[in-house]
């Protein structure tokens, strides 16, 4: 396997696991703190840490590169993206809304062929689609549990994906660094102008010890995400996004008592069969040539 495709899978892997534990850190805060001023809290220290990072690499002597248009325009996608999600998701069922969110490599594969005329087998197509039956067996959604918002949540999922590609157009001479920054800020912002039409709660030192750290999960996890997404080829390194389920299940299991269900266990022997088939086909080409 070349180099670029196995550095991309990683950094998406290792990002889906952050993502995933900073969801769990959220989940435990948002007892206690609306929603809007959660993610403002977050944003803000994860704009703080990538700003101290960023100045210990070097970076912010050339911060001139920020004032590049293709980081805010992902910025904003990605403020739209979630916004667009989270209001799907209060109007449905958790289920549904992870099972349609997580389609994002399919749409990723499709942009892949279009924009950047990466070839896809038939073959790995297929260890993709098998990848996302997996995820359905897994959240198991709600035959019923599809209507209008089901639609808002498919335009999320398009928003993410697009988020992602924009991701890949952004120029190799802007670290990554500050293209997370340019997301945290985006973010920070968004949650800030939402957390002015409500009233704040207290804010907990527990409750900021944890969304400090939740905080540093998702820079890194920003961080990361770029890295996977400038990394290799997108049609193999997406389908690892998948990846973030399983995480999920494992933190459910040891924090919540979830135990999957036998339909859960297939979906998530599905999963592990997809990437490792993807991995296979990977290395029989890489070998080939």
């Amino acid at each position: 396997m070349h180099a670029d495709n196995r550095r991309g899978i990683l950094a998406m892997s290792m990002a889906m696991a952050l993502f995933i534990a900073n969801d769990a850190l959220v989940k435990q805060v948002s007892a206690s703190l609306p929603g809007p001023q959660l993610i403002f809290i977050r944003g803000v220290l994860a704009t703080l840490l990538v700003i101290l990072m960023a100045q210990a690499m070097g970076h912010l002597k050339n911060w001139r590169l920020m004032l590049n248009g293709r980081l805010w325009l992902r910025g904003a996608v990605d403020v739209a993206a979630s916004l667009t999600y989270l209001t799907a998701v209060f109007h449905l069922p958790l289920g549904n809304a992870t099972a349609i969110n997580l389609a994002s490599p399919l749409f990723i594969t499709v942009f892949a062929i279009y924009f950047f005329k990466e070839h896809v087998s038939l073959q790995r197509g297929s260890f993709i689609f098998l990848g996302f039956c997996g995820v359905l067996l897994v959240v198991q959604p709600a035959s019923d549990g599809f209507n209008f918002y089901g639609w808002i949540c498919v335009a999320a999922t398009l928003l993410h994906a697009t988020r992602d590609t924009l991701t890949r157009a952004i120029g190799l001479h802007i670290p990554v660094l500050l293209v997370t920054l340019s997301t945290a800020v985006s973010v920070a912002i968004a949650a800030g102008a939402v957390t002015l039409t409500q009233t704040w709660v207290p804010v907990s030192n527990m409750a900021l010890v944890m969304l400090l750290g939740a905080s540093l999960f998702l820079s890194i996890a920003y961080y990361l995400l770029i890295v996977a997404m400038r990394s290799g080829e997108m049609s193999l390194v997406a389908p690892f996004r998948y990846s973030g389920l399983l995480f999920a299940l494992i933190i459910g299991y040891f924090v919540w008592d979830e135990v999957p269900n036998a339909l859960a266990w297939l979906g998530i022997l599905l999963l592990v069969v997809s990437g490792l088939m993807i991995l296979r086909a990977e290395n029989i080409k890489t070998s080939e040539e």
